[in-house]
């Protein structure tokens, strides 16, 4: 463990100042919930608008005429014709073929685009970038800690913004856009992207005018959310988290992440792996499950076949406040991995009965819920 004081994100006083539940994470101080609790705040994210702080995430920007150039040989899927103003999930792999990081690429111009990462690979993936910079003309500037990034996210995310005084027409924005707006006063990047399985906004902030724009946000409407939410929220929704369902060991394919791999676009790093272990039967394969008996599965838990023997490893787990059931993600062999399979979660040292079930485990309704 790292004896580092831990960073501060912009925000660090108006957590405490909301009575916040502040925990070290990824070598930040962070606010895991605040005092309504985690399953208010999650509510409060699937029916109205939660407020993230999300500033702790790496932001790496790439600028230059082969910007582009750069980042596409960095990551798996196509940015080259990626549209200026779009965005594009994606991973970075290695050489072998297994996941650095998983992303969002932002092109906003054809020599300007903004990588977001995650916290806990963030000089890892700037060191990366920076080396497939060398030698071309492309400037790397990790802008992490003089950026502010907040999410806000929910049916009711667009009527919060515009009461904060955004541009009306930001409702219009196509799915992974983005656009420069004033907000607050505040000349912010805005993107509609997020980690939820909502609708809503990524908003990117100069580091000193982040208060301002969080408090404008919180006036008009929206309410604070914690980690703890946040990782509810993305497991109802099936999306990854770095460090549980992928890293330097898993492979796109193993992740159901497949779809963000474009191996006829051209060179990038491990595409010679990634085509190999395509054409390779998967060893194992990530499912959603639900527990039919009484227990919540965790991180680390142990997943049995019906026999008791030892298949695989639950990658997250735990209560899933929309659907009043308890669900996880988890790798097992794919001949287990049909929808209605029967297994089994090891609940400290007990077999607990549970299924393979379709993913997400959560879908937003087409029409917003009434405010």
């Amino acid at each position: 463990m790292s004896d580092a004081p831990l960073r501060r994100t912009p925000l660090d006083a108006e957590h405490e100042a909301l009575g916040a539940r502040l925990v070290p994470f990824a070598g930040w101080r962070m606010p895991l919930h605040y005092p309504d609790g985690i399953v208010r705040e999650h509510h409060a994210v699937r029916r109205h608008a939660g407020l993230f702080d999300v500033s702790h995430m790496g932001e790496l920007w790439v600028r230059g005429p082969d910007a582009v150039e750069v980042v596409d040989r960095v990551v798996t899927n196509d940015i080259r014709r990626l549209a200026d103003g779009r965005a594009r999930y994606t991973v970075a792999c290695n050489e072998r073929g297994t996941i650095l990081d998983d992303l969002i690429v932002y092109r906003v111009a054809a020599d300007e685009l903004l990588i977001v990462c995650n916290a806990s690979n963030r000089e890892k993936m700037a060191g990366v970038v920076r080396a497939a910079a060398s030698g071309r003309s492309a400037e790397v500037d990790d802008a992490t800690e003089r950026t502010g990034l907040l999410a806000l996210q929910g049916p009711h995310a667009f009527d919060v913004l515009a009461k904060a005084g955004a541009p009306s027409e930001l409702v219009s924005m196509p799915s992974f856009s983005i656009r420069r707006a004033l907000l607050a006063g505040v000349d912010v990047w805005i993107a509609r992207t997020g980690y939820t399985g909502e609708d809503g906004v990524e908003i990117v902030c100069p580091w000193e005018s982040t208060v301002a724009v969080w408090r404008a946000l919180l006036a008009a409407g929206a309410v604070p959310v914690g980690l703890g939410a946040r990782d509810t929220l993305r497991l109802e929704a099936r999306l990854a988290l770095y460090g549980n369902e992928i890293d330097e060991t898993t492979t796109p394919w193993e992740a159901g992440l497949g779809w963000v791999v474009k191996l006829d676009k051209g060179e990038f790093t491990g595409r010679e792996a990634l085509a190999q272990a395509r054409r390779r039967p998967l060893e194992r394969t990530l499912v959603g499950f639900e527990m039919t008996g009484r227990g919540i599965a965790r991180h680390g838990y142990q997943i049995l076949d019906e026999d008791g023997a030892v298949v695989g490893v639950v990658t997250s787990g735990g209560p899933a406040p929309s659907l009043d059931r308890n669900i996880g993600l988890g790798y097992v062999p794919p001949r287990l991995s049909d929808i209605g399979t029967a297994l089994r979660i090891d609940v400290r040292g007990k077999p607990v009965d549970a299924v393979v079930v379709r993913t997400p485990f959560y879908v937003r309704p087409r029409e917003p819920a009434a405010p």
